[in-house]
């Protein structure tokens, strides 16, 4: 497969109802964006929970712990992560109260001038659990559009057409190489970063999620 084949199945996509669907839920984290940043870390802890774990399981727990997030000391929600089945609940009760103690620093790097890739630097650098998947992943979740999610269904986009070869391992390195391939074709179709990643996830998963 080639580069000509994944942009004739973007652009099929795009003029499919897969096209409303995505658009709605880049609405939504627009919506998350401009909500309170008690709302705003709620959706930095999921990001921490999809961390070797699973978008669906990330989602369940989010909506089961609310506010938890912001109110329960490390045992409690150590205990509930468990509960509720994530794979790593005390290592992630762990980084969601650590981050916590940060949520003022958070809040002023988001409303800084600071430009996306800054952010997103900020956020590896000092918010434990965040890696560039995890830290691009927020940001896009809550309304920036110029930042690469990059997992392993991304990836194998990409090796399957061609477009790369498969990483050992995602060095910092790699991840922005790998980000500059997907905004070439987000350029080449007319999408932003965030929307290219709608678009691929559906095309390897059959669902379009956050």
């Amino acid at each position: 497969m080639s580069l000509a084949e994944l942009i004739n199945k973007i652009e099929e996509l795009k003029s499919s109802n897969v096209s409303s669907v995505i658009q709605k839920r880049i609405e939504e984290f627009e919506r998350i964006g401009r909500s309170s940043i008690k709302e705003i870390f709620k959706e930095l802890c999921f990001c921490i929970l999809t961390a070797n774990y699973n978008a669906r399981g990330g989602v369940k727990i989010q909506e089961a712990t609310g506010d938890g997030f912001l109110i329960l000391g490390y045992d409690q929600l150590a205990k509930k992560l468990k509960e509720l089945g994530h794979r790593f609940p005390s290592t992630r009760a762990k980084y969601i109260v650590e981050a916590r103690k940060k949520i003022g620093e958070i809040d002023k790097i988001l409303n800084s001038e600071l430009t996306e890739k800054e952010k997103r630097e900020w956020l590896v650098k000092n918010i434990k659990g965040l890696g560039y998947k995890e830290a691009s992943h927020f940001l896009r979740n809550i309304g920036y559009k110029n930042l690469a999610i990059i997992d392993f269904h991304i990836v194998d986009v990409l090796v399957r057409h061609g477009l790369i070869e498969k990483p050992k391992t995602l060095t910092k390195r790699k991840y922005l190489e790998i980000e500059d391939v997907l905004k070439k074709i987000a350029d080449r179709v007319g999408l932003s970063l965030a929307e290219l990643d709608l678009y691929l996830w559906y095309m390897e998963t059959g669902v379009v999620l956050k």
